[in-house]
């Protein structure tokens, strides 16, 4: 059974079109491969995250999203993803991409569980396409 989750985390954020999100979100997953099972999505203040980032990373850096993987099958997706509301608005003022910046990030984390890594040139490369592609594909 599909269960994606949004919470928050010490700030007031409501997710507009909870419905419409959920059903991208399976459509994303069931497109590479995958099915998911349970998925939560919490969104948070910078200080939260940077929490997050330090005792379980080991990073002493801001981030816009930190995702943990709990899926022990390969085809299903079951994981937490952590994403930093305050960083993601800041970040979309800059790069020009208030509309589509918070659902870009919630994307890369699902992607992130499909598999997807962003750390060398060529996988970062793959990921802002496959970003891409599945943000023209909400609207």
């Amino acid at each position: 059974m599909t269960m994606i989750s949004f919470h928050t985390e010490e700030l007031t954020f409501q997710l507009p079109d909870k419905l419409k999100h959920k059903q991208w979100l399976k459509a994303t997953a069931a497109e590479e491969g995958k099915k998911i099972g349970e998925l939560n999505y919490v969104f948070c203040t910078d200080e939260y995250l940077l929490k997050i980032n330090q005792e379980y990373l080991q990073h002493d850096t801001l981030t816009d999203i930190v995702t943990f993987d709990n899926s022990e099958n390969p085809k299903l997706i079951e994981g937490d993803i952590f994403i930093s509301y305050e960083r993601v608005v800041e970040n979309g003022k800059n790069l020009n991409t208030s509309e589509s910046e918070l659902q870009r990030v919630m994307v890369h984390g699902l992607l992130h569980l499909c598999g997807y890594k962003d750390k060398a040139k060529a996988d970062k490369s793959l990921m802002t396409e496959k970003e891409d592609y599945y943000l023209a594909k909400r609207n």
